[in-house]
Formats: C-alpha cells, sequence, structure tokens
C-alpha cells in the first residue's frame, strides 16, 4: 500500500482524491483549512449576496464517503523532495507520491504600497473584512460633511478586467444602486463612483473581443467608469495613481489585475517559469522526481505554444489525471502525456446579464447568464449549499434585495474617521 499526499484542497486537490479514494492505497489530504472553498463566487460573499458558509464545505464531511482517505490541517513550510517528506506547521508527513496544489496568490507585481493598501479576494476570511469595509464606507459617508472626503468614501476603484473584475465591478454597482442607496437615503447614488482599471484595451481579453465590448457597455450602463489601456502605478489610504499621473481619491482598492503561485513553488528548488509557477513535464511530474505532481495554478505547462492558464476547469483536469498517473506508475504503467480540454469560459455582469464562450460558440445575455447559474450551481459542493445559494439569487432576482449586510467585528468601527488599509 502506497502513501498518497495531496498538499491543498481546492479544485485540482479535490478532484485527484475523488478519484484515489477507494483505490486500495493510503490517500492523505492536507490543507490548512478545514473546508473546500468554491472560490469563483468569493465575489459575491464580498458583496452581500451571499453567506461565507454557503460556499465552502468541510473536507472531513466529503471524506466520509470516500474510502482509505484521511485529512491533516496543516500548513506546509517545505518540500524535502530527496527524502520525500512534507515539513509542516504540526509536524512531518513522509510520502510515496505527492500531489502538489496548494494554488495561487495575489500577485502585485512588486507594488508594496499597492499590496499594503489594496483588498484581494483569496480566502474566506478576506471577503468578510471587504464586505465589512464597503458597509462601513458607506456609514461614514453618512456623516462626514466634507464633500472632498465623503467622495473618497464613496469611490471605489477596482483593477483587472479578467473575469474576478468585472463580477466583482457588476454586483458592487448593483449593491450600491438597489440596495444600499434604500439604506443610507442620506447618500445619492450619483456621489458614488465605481471604477474599473484595465491595463490591456479591452475587458475580457481571453474571450472574443465582442464579449469584452458586449462587458463594457454593460457596465458602462450600470454606472461603472471603465479605464483600459490604464495602469496602477502606486496608491495609499486616500488615492488611487495611475501611470499617466491622474489621481483616484478613494479609500477602497481591489486588486485582481493578476495571480502567482503559491510561496513554496519557489522554495522547491526547481525551474520555474512565469508567474513563480513550477515547470512541469507533460506527464505533470517534475524532472527527476516522478513521484511529484504539481497541479492548477502552481503548475507551468505548455499547450499549443502557450502556458496553460491559472484557471479551475485545468486544475480539475490535472487532478484527476495526476491521480491516475500515480495509479498506473504503481501499477508499472507510463500514463500519456496530459492534454487539457477547454470547455469555455463564461463571466457574469450582473443581474441577468453574462458572456460565455465554448468551442466556436459565444453567448451573451441572459442565456448565457443563466448558463452561468446552472453550472455554478451544479459544481458547488454540497446539497445544502446549492439550495442556500439558489434561495439567494431567486430573491435578489425578483426583490433586487441582499439580507447578508451584516458588520462583524467590533475592531472595525476603532476609527471611524479613517480610512483604514486592509491591514489595519
Amino acid at each position: 500500500m502506497a502513501r498518497i499526499v495531496i498538499a491543498g484542497m481546492g479544485f485540482g486537490g479535490l478532484s485527484a482524491a475523488r478519484t484515489l479514494a477507494g483505490s486500495g492505497h493510503d490517500v492523505v489530504m492536507l490543507d490548512r483549512n478545514n473546508y473546500h472553498l468554491f472560490q469563483p463566487l468569493l465575489y459575491q460573499v464580498a458583496t452581500a449576496a451571499l453567506e461565507q458558509e454557503s460556499i465552502a464545505y468541510p473536507i472531513r464531511a466529503l471524506a466520509r464517503g470516500w474510502r482509505g482517505t484521511s485529512f491533516r490541517m496543516a500548513e506546509i513550510v517545505s518540500v524535502d523532495l530527496e527524502s520525500r517528506r512534507l515539513i509542516c506547521s504540526d509536524g512531518e508527513l513522509s510520502y510515496d507520491h505527492l500531489i502538489l496544489a496548494t494554488g495561487s496568490r495575489t500577485n502585485f507585481f512588486g507594488m508594496k504600497n499597492v499590496e499594503r493598501h489594496a483588498f484581494d479576494l483569496k480566502r474566506l476570511d478576506q471577503a468578510e473584512t471587504l464586505r465589512n469595509h464597503i458597509l462601513l464606507m458607506f456609514e461614514r459617508a453618512a456623516r462626514e460633511p466634507d464633500p472632498a472626503r465623503r467622495s473618497a468614501l464613496l469611490s471605489f476603484v477596482v483593477v483587472g478586467g479578467g473575469p474576478t473584475g468585472v463580477e466583482f465591478a457588476g454586483a458592487l454597482r448593483e449593491l450600491i444602486l438597489h440596495v444600499l442607496a434604500r439604506d443610507y437615503p442620506e447618500i445619492d447614488p450619483s456621489e458614488t463612483r465605481t471604477v474599473l482599471v484595465e491595463a490591456a484595451s479591452g475587458l475580457l481579453t481571453a474571450m472574443p473581443g465582442s464579449l469584452g465590448a458586449y462587458a463594457r457597455c454593460r457596465l458602462e450602463q450600470m454606472g461603472v467608469e471603465v479605464l483600459l489601456a490604464s495602469c496602477v502605478a502606486d496608491a495609499d489610504q486616500t488615492q488611487v495613481l495611475l501611470a499617466d499621473g491622474t489621481s483616484i481619491p478613494t479609500c477602497t482598492l481591489f486588486w485582481s489585475a493578476g495571480v502567482a503561485a503559491h510561496e513554496l513553488a519557489g522554495s522547491l528548488g526547481v525551474p520555474c517559469g512565469s508567474a513563480g509557477r513550477v515547470k512541469i513535464l507533460p506527464d505533470l511530474t517534475i524532472g527527476g522526481h516522478p513521484e511529484v505532481s504539481v497541479i492548477g495554478d502552481m503548475a507551468c505547462l505548455e499547450q499549443d505554444g502557450a502556458a496553460l492558464p491559472m484557471m479551475a476547469p485545468v486544475a480539475t483536469q490535472q487532478g484527476e489525471y495526476a491521480a491516475r498517473a500515480i495509479l498506473g506508475r504503481i501499477a508499472g504503467k507510463a500514463p500519456p502525456p496530459f492534454r487539457y480540454r477547454d470547455k469555455g469560459a463564461m463571466a457574469t455582469i450582473g443581474r441577468s446579464s453574462a458572456v460565455a464562450v465554448t468551442g466556436s460558440s459565444s453567448f451573451r445575455g441572459f442565456l448565457a447568464w443563466v448558463i452561468w447559474l446552472l453550472l455554478h450551481l451544479y459544481y458547488l459542493i454540497g446539497f445544502r449549499n446549492r439550495i442556500l445559494v439558489m434561495l439567494n439569487w431567486g430573491y435578489y432576482y425578483f426583490f433586487q434585495e441582499r439580507k447578508i449586510r451584516l458588520i462583524t467585528g467590533t475592531g472595525s468601527n476603532s476609527q471611524p474617521d479613517s480610512c483604514r488599509s486592509r491591514h489595519a
């Protein structure tokens, strides 16, 4: 019986564990959290559309029906490739085969001030922190007599025109126009600003240009200011500075302009590619270490002349492949090279509007939005979570109301008259 350790229970790790369950081997799942997080819906937690618990599912609950699996909650400190062991926050763990799926981190491209003052969304607690911050900005603006400061409190800058930035900007604008405008009658919605900054010449550049143009048009109809071919150069607690010298007074900067591999990738002592991702062989293993597979956002693998994108579908397919490849090696069989099957991409742009592309077909508007809803419900883990999310979406669709508007954490109110860093 071989010990197979899966480090990271995101989409790739979950797919690998599901495939290895019941294989007759000792499968150890390792993660710093005791739950699997459905990251594509984190922005809806941050914009008061969903509760935190509805997009997370306990790993131990999943493992109940998976024979031969166990879970260990720990942080990985380092990997000793030569002795085949993990050094974790709670001790060491040896392995015969290892699947590294620890994911990614936000890439601030070396801009320390931006990193210090920007919000990002990679963890569940970050979504709650951002939601608290947005609501607190309205609380403070409601009693702020200075027009300039009031304007900064009510201005929200979103950096990155990919799916996360587009979805967050649209959801935030709808929260402001349809919910917070009624909660705060002393604030005119025209006083608020939502600015989307993108360095490229269009939005959603991984999709056909017509879909990016549609997304821009819809966002602008909602009142989002879209700044294309614009780069952020610096930021502090009260403003965002663009490369062309433009200053946007704001107390809220949301960063979704890039991701990089988890810090663990750089400590392995193996070649890395762009964004710090580990360069792997076609069978997803590290050169010289066939017992170690790297999948998901940590892995750098080229296909058809370009590196595979850091997306959940890639991680999911790689997780299943890596698990089957390990079982094949144990049985003495060499696995064929991994090949990603692109099933398409999509992004929602608020209520009743989305864009989607699959193969040579593209969709936009209400039909794309329905497809987006159904697919996200399908891939969400847990029957209860699916019901809760569906009920919340249905309630908002018919009443344009979001009930999850609690400001939690007493520390958030300790400095009511100052813009605060995300680390404050």
